[in-house]
């Protein structure tokens, strides 16, 4: 992309940046009940990143800090992808951009609600057309695949990491590849299916790497 091309797509997602801050469509047009609290979007679209992340939504801890993967699954999934903070917060070389960008509060169970409808239907289409240099999306967790993976995500989480193969050999731009959520809710899942760590993560690692 040409710099031209970078400072045009810069203002376009600073432009976005702003509405999504004022945003209160959850709370006052909401899709089923309104948002539990008022809203605070956790997002880092980025006009250079090759490499983005698309998470859930945010926990009750980055409700609290601002700061997207503030929390032990961040810890663990720098540890997957083999990022320092400086680096995973770098938002010239990495964007994070949840499917829900508000914390949804909690189920009756005292775990998370699944992010808010509301936002991809609202701002994805406008947020991922201003960000056309990304050559590689990491949908992490079930929404974020089902998503950005669309059939291939039909089978499963289990199915739609297992074909990271095939997502990495395509030839569709951006290339996009499921990974876990990485909360300790999945540690059965991680020790049910060594693969993951044997042979998906070094592939990972290095092709993070060449984008960074």
């Amino acid at each position: 992309m040409t710099s031209a091309g970078v400072r045009g797509h810069g203002r376009e997602l600073r432009r976005l940046l702003r509405e999504i801050d004022a945003c209160r469509i959850c709370r006052e047009a909401a899709v089923g009940r309104p948002l539990p609290h008022e809203p605070r979007p956790v997002l880092r679209p980025s006009p250079t990143a090759r490499l983005l992340i698309a998470s859930q939504a945010p926990g009750v801890r980055v409700h609290a800090s601002g700061v997207p993967f503030s929390d032990p699954s961040g810890d663990r999934l720098r540890a997957w992808l083999a990022l320092t903070p400086e680096e995973f917060y770098d938002v010239q070389r990495v964007a994070i951009v949840p499917m829900g960008f508000c914390f949804p509060g909690h189920d009756a169970a005292g775990g998370d609600l699944p992010p808010r409808r509301e936002c991809a239907a609202t701002w994805h289409r406008r947020l991922f057309a201003a960000m056309p240099q990304l050559e590689l999306i990491l949908a992490v967790g079930g929404y974020a695949q089902r998503f950005h993976l669309g059939p291939t995500a039909a089978r499963g989480m289990t199915a739609a990491v297992r074909d990271w193969r095939e997502l990495l050999a395509s030839p569709v731009q951006p290339r996009r590849m499921a990974l876990p959520h990485p909360s300790w809710r999945n540690n059965a899942w991680l020790t049910a299916n060594p693969w993951f760590e044997r042979e998906l993560l070094p592939r990972l690692r290095d092709e993070v790497r060449r984008l960074l």
